[in-house]
């Protein structure tokens, strides 16, 4: 349980990460106080729908379909050694980094929680992660081991979100920093590299 729970965490944390766009407008507004509570609120429930949907829908969905879920489960597994390799070439390129500039808020309510919906439902990126990958990362697992995944999942979104809300200011000058980027992108590497290895090693037992 403990286990499902932590590589729920680690995979859903390490994939909400790399969404720039949504963190950049969350931090922006962490730092102007603009309704920085209700945009972390619009991408928690974003993650609450969309996780929900990879992990119990087209997660608990292909568990019945052997075939589906070997094929599912196998796209994840290239997909997280693609990014684990995208990460590590960030790393060592020392090519990433967080732009507030670019990140225009309005300034009534309305307009601000509109601006994080459109962040949030509107990124083809969020539901290759949150549905396809999480998805395919949980295709193989029984029902409730499913739950603690969920569970980890959400806490790691929630942790996220909201901890840039209330360290927004002190995140900045972190964020800001190319080395803070090169040490991230090296430790997502690593444990992309890993879940890859962990989801692929039954695949190659059965089928070898």
């Amino acid at each position: 349980m403990v286990n499902t729970i932590l590589t729920g965490a680690v995979v859903s944390g390490s994939l909400i990460v790399a969404i720039g766009s949504q963190n950049a407008f969350l931090l922006k507004c962490g730092l102007k106080k603009q309704y920085a509570l209700s945009v972390a609120t619009v991408c928690f429930i974003g993650d609450i729908l969309l996780i929900s949907t990879g992990v119990l829908g087209v997660g608990t969905l292909l568990y019945s379909e052997p075939l589906w879920k070997d094929a599912l489960t196998l796209f994840g597994v290239l997909f997280l050694l693609w990014y684990g390799y995208q990460s590590a070439k960030s790393a060592w390129a020392g090519a990433s980094h967080l732009e507030l500039e670019d990140s225009s808020i309005n300034h009534s309510w309305i307009q601000v929680v509109l601006m994080a919906m459109a962040m949030t439902f509107l990124n083809p990126h969020v539901y290759l992660d949150t549905v396809v990958i999480l998805g395919g990362v949980t295709a193989s697992m029984p029902s409730s081991e499913k739950l603690w995944f969920l569970v980890g999942a959400l806490a790691a979104s929630a942790a996220w979100f909201y901890g840039l809300v209330f360290l927004a200011k002190k995140l900045i000058p972190v964020f800001s920093k190319q080395k803070t980027w090169i040490i991230l992108d090296s430790v997502i590497a690593c444990i992309m590299f890993g879940i890859a290895i962990s989801l692929a090693h039954p695949m190659i037992v059965l089928y070898l």
